[in-house]
């Protein structure tokens, strides 16, 4: 879920396929259970951020600072048989691949009119909850049922691998190590009151859990009763999953109760684009005064409500207005493909009308000419990132920044003409990815 920090889930995510017979099932009632993994032989590297200490010493180490943080000796004797280091969890991280895809394929596909119904029927059938979770936390039902639906297709999907073995593996790799000892302790103190035992800790490879894909310091720090049985169980307690989910995008997200979060517009062509950013917010009087409208032509309210002009594939593709609530998306997940695509789902959940086809083509440059375009913002001095050829915010800004400094439209959709500029050569068009 909460891949704030880094956008894990997006690669399971966009691997989700649920046969028609499971999109109105309910979620499972019962989590399946861990057997204990067996462990394998870590590389030679991981030692060498851990002051050369092999996997056992630092393991030894982690649980001393467990018990310090507060863990019980019940609760380390318990878990024990489950952290083992796994090589294949390390090299599913570092071989991630997120988010290549283009938006309205992205979109097209997870927020799909059956995900946008299923999320309808949840809420119903859950009113009681969403009603309180909205009533205490400030947070709409389509908010969380989106969610809800993206992260493990209300609960059909939540990983089926083992939480402390994933945890303990990616702590000792010397990627995001200090990270990753924090979500081990956490997910002790998650066993050590009561909430799940080890076998029950069965999640994504990068050790979310539950129907809404809680790291575990989320899990520890926002995770409620809302059932009243005396546990917090969001694999299992959809009630729980609820409450959960809104006290986490309330106090964790800063949901702002009562606003907006995304709505689709419709802006004309001599839009001043460099406005277009998620970092340029107006009052909706100002983008009205610029000709930016609803689809259906109707004007935007002549108020002080600030938002951004969202262009998640430049400014022949798809417009929406993010207020301030769309920070608690990209704070969700930090890959904007992600984080639109949740917000749209939720408009969608609430009854927006679908977007609108592109008004124009819109052709993403081939995987290997992203890429060559991200060494040559790196060359001119611009941070994108991991160079990998995935547009991601940082990309995103370089390429803006460029279109200005070359005078053409700077809506931050990356272009052959901008990459033969930068090259120094003739622009040729690429007929991939095209999208009318």
């Amino acid at each position: 879920m909460l891949l704030t920090r880094f956008a894990i889930a997006a690669a399971t995510l966009a691997a989700f396929s649920i046969p028609a017979s499971a999109q109105f099932a309910p979620a499972r009632p019962a989590a399946p259970k861990a057997t204990a993994p067996k462990a394998s032989t870590p590389s030679p590297r991981a030692a060498s951020c851990h002051n050369g200490a092999n996997f056992d010493r630092f393991l030894a180490e982690v649980k001393q600072q467990a018990v310090a943080a507060g863990v019980s000796q019940r609760t380390i004797a318990e878990a024990s048989p489950y952290l083992v280091y796994d090589q294949g969890i390390v090299n599913r991280d570092r071989g991630q691949r997120v988010f290549g895809q283009i938006f309205t394929e992205f979109a097209g596909r997870m927020a799909a009119p059956y995900r946008m119904q299923n999320g309808q029927q949840h809420i119903k059938r859950h009113a009681s909850a969403f009603a309180r979770a909205e009533r205490e936390y400030g947070v709409p039902p389509a908010v969380i049922a989106a969610f809800w639906g993206l992260e493990s297709d209300f609960g059909a999907n939540m990983g089926n691998l083992p939480t402390l073995r994933s945890l303990v593996s990616l702590a000792y790799d010397c990627r995001r190590s200090e990270m990753f000892v924090n979500e081990t302790i956490a997910a002790l103190k998650i066993i050590d009151r009561g909430d799940l035992t080890p076998d029950e800790m069965i999640g994504s490879w990068a050790g979310e859990l539950g129907q809404t894909q809680f790291l575990p310091t989320h899990y520890v720090n926002y995770a409620v009763d809302y059932d009243g049985d005396g546990r917090r169980d969001l694999l299992r307690s959809e009630d729980d999953v609820i409450g959960s989910t809104a006290n986490y995008i309330a106090n964790g997200l800063k949901w702002r109760r009562g606003e907006p979060w995304l709505e689709e517009i419709k802006v004309p062509q001599n839009l001043p684009w460099d406005q277009t950013d998620l970092s340029v917010q107006l009052p909706r009087s100002k983008w009205a005064q610029f000709g930016v409208t609803y689809p259906d032509g109707r004007p935007l309210p002549n108020d002080n409500l600030a938002g951004s002009v969202l262009l998640p594939m430049g400014r022949f593709g798809p417009a929406f207005m993010a207020y301030q609530n769309f920070a608690a998306y990209t704070e969700w997940n930090n890959s904007l493909i992600y984080s639109t695509t949740a917000g749209y789902l939720a408009t969608r959940i609430a009854g927006a009308a679908p977007m609108r086809k592109p008004t124009g083509q819109v052709t993403q440059l081939p995987f290997n000419e992203l890429k060559q375009l991200q060494q040559l913002l790196v060359q001119a001095g611009f941070n994108v990132g991991k160079v990998d050829g995935v547009l991601g915010q940082q990309s995103r800004a370089a390429v803006k920044a460029m279109q200005i400094k070359y005078g053409l439209p700077a809506d931050s959709w990356p272009t052959a003409e901008l990459l033969a500029r930068m090259r120094g050569g003739t622009a040729q068009a690429q007929p991939q990815a095209t999208v009318r």
